[in-house]
């Protein structure tokens, strides 16, 4: 999702990110195609492996009762909401993350971030399947992940081609304004094509938030990479060859995903039966 990611990442080259790409994003692909049960259990595997990343950001990498309670309880949060209902689910978000925090603060660590991290994550991963379940979910869920990619390479490419004025350079040197307009138009041309698909959406509506997407997914790029940088560290993890953590690949599409369901949620967009 990052620009600054992909001109840079821990074990770099453009082969070892394109080899990555390609293992990737069939599984993914095909979970959301399919939909339930594949969908679930690759986003709560994903779940906990983003848990874990940024607990070992917040906690230096410590694997102790901060951790722990941070990756389980990010983990129990999610399996509530979606298989006992909404509310169980956000009292063990908040709980889950308190206690997380608390016994980092205890130990003298991140126990702020890491509170950030815990109710974040697992909001973001809700949200995501929850759209997958409305009654155009497969195509929307495709949509917001074809729109976050094509942010990240329209941002890449007009960031490399134009450059000029930084975006927020004390968060993330490497992004530019150019970059985000690319992202932007990347976004809002995805957006066009899915308005062949999308019933009851319109062109111009599905092109506009296109466009919208890409700058929710740059602020989630930005919140990672100010997460990062207030600890010093260029990736998330080394998980994946050229990509760095896979929080470094779904930042973006974190952000996205709790944007649009709190849109969907608060409209009827979502209600339109394809």
């Amino acid at each position: 999702m990052a620009q600054a990611s992909q001109q840079g990442k821990a074990g770099g080259g453009l082969l070892p990110r394109i080899l990555a790409s390609l293992v990737m994003a069939p599984p993914v692909l095909a979970a959301l195609y399919f939909g339930s049960p594949y969908i679930d259990i690759l986003v709560i595997l994903g779940l906990g492996l983003l848990a874990g990343e940024w607990a070992g950001l917040c906690l230096g990498g410590k694997r102790e009762a901060p951790y722990w309670t941070a990756v389980a309880g990010a983990l129990l949060a999610l399996l509530a909401g979606r298989f006992l209902g909404l509310m169980p689910g956000l009292a063990l978000l908040f709980i889950s993350a308190g206690v997380a925090s608390l016994l980092a603060s205890r130990a003298g660590q991140g126990g702020k971030l890491l509170l950030l991290g815990g109710l974040y994550l697992p909001a973001a991963c809700f949200a995501f399947l929850w759209i997958r379940d409305l009654p155009q979910g497969r195509e929307l869920a495709i949509w917001i992940m074809l729109a976050v990619w094509a942010t990240d390479s329209g941002a890449y490419a007009a960031g490399r081609l134009i450059g000029g004025p930084k975006l927020l350079p004390r968060i993330s040197p490497k992004k530019t304004w150019a970059g985000l307009l690319g992202g932007m138009a990347s976004a809002a041309l995805v957006g066009l094509c899915f308005s062949f698909f999308l019933e009851g959406w319109g062109a111009l509506l599905l092109i506009l938030l296109g466009a919208l997407l890409a700058i929710v997914a740059q602020a989630g790029d930005f919140l990672e990479s100010g997460v990062k940088r207030h600890y010093g560290v260029k990736d998330a993890s080394s998980l994946i060859p050229g990509h760095g953590g896979l929080l470094d690949r779904v930042d973006g599409l974190l952000m996205a995903s709790l944007f649009m369901g709190a849109l969907l949620a608060l409209s009827n967009l979502g209600a339109v039966d394809g």
